[in-house]
């Protein structure tokens, strides 16, 4: 897994990475928010429903009234968007973890 500036970010992966293996699932997310807390979600696709892990961590963590958002990681399938982080806090990192673990800035 890619090295991280911040320890936390570090966690974020391995918190989306295991998530991932876990559920099968296309995509995972975690999410750190201002306090500190992390939530992860994974895509969700069914008939009436569609959303990809980031925008499902995103519901998650509105759902527990966040303040802000620090950094999430993204694995699995690259998001399309991350505009629901950025309107929400311009100032997060949303990090993208490819298969060899290298981390790249979305």
């Amino acid at each position: 897994m890619s090295s991280f500036e911040n320890p936390e970010d570090t966690k974020l992966a391995t918190l989306a990475t295991s998530t991932l293996a876990r559920t099968g699932a296309k995509q995972a997310a975690a999410l750190r928010d201002t306090t500190g807390r992390t939530y992860v979600a994974i895509n969700i696709a069914s008939p009436s429903l569609s959303l990809d892990a980031l925008d499902a961590v995103f519901t998650v963590a509105m759902a527990s009234q966040i303040s802000g958002i620090e950094a999430v990681v993204v694995v699995g399938e690259k998001p399309a968007k991350v505009g629901a982080i950025r309107e929400n806090s311009p100032s997060a990192t949303v990090f993208y973890l490819d298969n060899s673990g290298e981390a790249s800035v979305l």
